[in-house]
């Protein structure tokens, strides 16, 4: 069998599998379809300082090749998270790593803040893809002054790994890339949805009630593999793809990119098994091809 193991940082991971926020749940909802224990880490769903509803219904619609959402990070808040969930997931063989969101740099680093102490939470992801309020509902992921100031802030918040999730909503990714690198992020994560839109021609008004909302699944895989490619050209950080990964040949073509980990998302939608026969694929691939480690043919494109 070929090593599988990768490195996050300081986070290792026993093969480069890892399940994308806001479509695993919290890891258990899975787990009567795979042995978590076999993943690299999964990342649950986005967490907030305080309980989210979320957005109004119909807030999902299936696309030509994917899916549009605009769930609006539901979550019941990191007290409950810690409370509750952590307890039940924190002896899982596997790196649990939580999703970081906020409106403000002040929400991210309370939520950093009552993260850090917790002794199997080694990593965090950081969404910088949702409003921020102080610039009147820009992404604080779409500038590099908004995406370097929360990594800055969460850098100095979380002692651990920290890992930042880019948006794909900008003229050059690479550029965002760079700028939370140099404010001390540990890897980063792409890309996150696509900004997308759908119409009900017969009600004559859009399908989701936020009119837009993020586009995934097999639809964003060649624009997705584009951007991880470039930013892994552009940043000396650990870059970790996603973006409508099916299988495993498509978790392959992100590794041959330049990703050194990968996340599956719409596919668990789809095939609640299918991270397992990823894990599988890569095994076999690397068995046929004459490869011994997997990280020889990390960004080998």
């Amino acid at each position: 069998m070929a090593n599988l193991a990768v490195n996050i940082g300081n986070l290792s991971l026993k093969n480069p599998v890892l399940t994308a926020s806001g479509t695993f749940g919290y890891g258990e909802e899975f787990s009567d379809f795979i042995d978590l224990n076999r993943l690299g880490g999964f990342i649950i769903k986005g967490t907030t300082i305080n309980h989210r509803e979320g957005n109004p219904y119909p807030r999902m619609i299936e696309t030509p090749s994917g899916m549009l959402n605009a769930v609006g990070l539901q979550n019941k808040g990191v007290d409950y998270f810690i409370n509750n969930i952590y307890p039940r997931i924190k002896d899982v063989d596997s790196n649990v790593i939580v999703n970081v969101s906020g409106a403000t740099v002040d929400d991210y680093i309370a939520v950093c803040e009552k993260l850090a102490p917790l002794d199997k939470i080694n990593a965090i992801e950081v969404n910088i893809s949702c409003p921020n309020v102080k610039q009147g509902g820009m992404a604080f992921g779409t500038t590099c002054d908004g995406a370097a100031q929360v990594a800055k802030a969460v850098r100095q918040a979380f002692p651990k790994t920290v890992i930042i999730k880019l948006s794909p909503n900008v003229t050059d990714i690479t550029e965002i890339a760079r700028a939370v690198e140099a404010e001390g992020a540990d890897a980063v994560s792409l890309i996150n949805t696509l900004l997308g839109m759908s119409i009900d021609i017969e009600r004559q008004r859009p399908h989701l009630s936020t009119i837009t909302g993020g586009l995934s699944g097999p639809a964003v895989r060649p624009v997705a593999v584009r951007m991880v490619w470039q930013v892994s050209h552009a940043v000396k950080i650990p870059v970790i793809g996603l973006g409508g990964i099916m299988n495993g040949l498509d978790a392959i073509e992100f590794i041959l990119a330049g990703a050194c980990a990968i996340q599956v998302g719409t596919a668990n939608f789809i095939d609640p098994s299918v991270t397992m026969k990823i894990i599988d694929y890569m095994d076999d691939y690397c068995n046929r091809h004459g490869i011994n480690d997997i990280n020889e043919i990390v960004g080998l494109i």
